[in-house]
């Protein structure tokens, strides 16, 4: 255009990049069309919640930005408030309150019969969201969750250098603590076990301790009443 060739050189070099662009957007959307329909584009589920670099390189890198579940205390039954009726249980004011210095026993002797256990549950990150759905439907209302890093007998995630196997790498997990008292232990295993089961390595491990005691620190209940939802 400045050196006498004018509009009509000008347009034929847009015209020429015109048609590169469109060429090559229809064929390489014609070859990740293709891509997507016979080997695929995204990569699984699994690989996509514990992070690329476990399969691209055995490691997992930033293991200060991982999957973090929400921080919450523990458990309970069907939301029914129980009142107190012993008269050796810490009286509560109007305000639901209770004195920072008022003696608060440590062990259980509000409904002594009840027994009070907890469940740890240890599996893949990826498994957290239906684990959380079903133990809803039974009416645990609280977890703990903690993301943690191990291996069981399959000893991790395996990496070879040039053919050669390196040390064992660890996965990433998340581990889930429940106290339960109203609800059966065995009802909460028989879920995380259906929940969880698919029969192969990685479906994790279920735990159950004894529990001594709990202790609401804001109102002093203790045991079966601490566990208890407000109303």
């Amino acid at each position: 255009m400045f050196f006498d060739g004018g509009l009509k050189l000008l347009g034929t070099e847009l015209l020429g990049i015109l048609a590169v662009g469109v060429f090559t957007f229809a064929s390489s959307s014609l070859v990740w069309f293709i891509i997507k329909k016979t080997i695929g584009i995204r990569v699984s589920l699994e690989e996509e919640i514990q992070g690329l670099d476990i399969g691209e390189h055995g490691n997992s890198a930033y293991p200060d930005f991982a999957l973090v579940a929400p921080i919450m205390t523990s458990d309970n039954g069907s939301g029914e408030k129980v009142t107190a009726t012993s008269p050796a249980e810490t009286p509560k004011s109007s305000a639901d309150t209770v004195s920072a210095d008022v003696a608060v026993p440590v062990v259980n002797k509000a409904h002594p019969g009840a027994k009070i256990t907890k469940v740890t549950v240890i599996t893949n990150q990826d498994k957290f969201t239906q684990l959380q759905t079903s133990l809803d439907k039974i009416g645990i209302t609280g977890l703990t969750v903690t993301n943690v890093l191990g291996y069981g007998m399959q000893k991790g995630h395996e990496e070879y250098y040039r053919g050669v196997p390196v040390k064992t790498r660890l996965l990433p997990k998340v581990q889930v603590d429940i106290v339960v008292c109203k609800i059966p232990v065995e009802t909460v295993v028989d879920t995380v076990r259906k929940s969880l089961y698919t029969g192969n390595m990685g479906d994790g491990k279920i735990f159950i301790y004894d529990v001594e005691n709990v202790i609401k620190i804001r109102t002093g209940e203790e045991g079966y009443d601490a566990l208890q939802d407000e109303e």
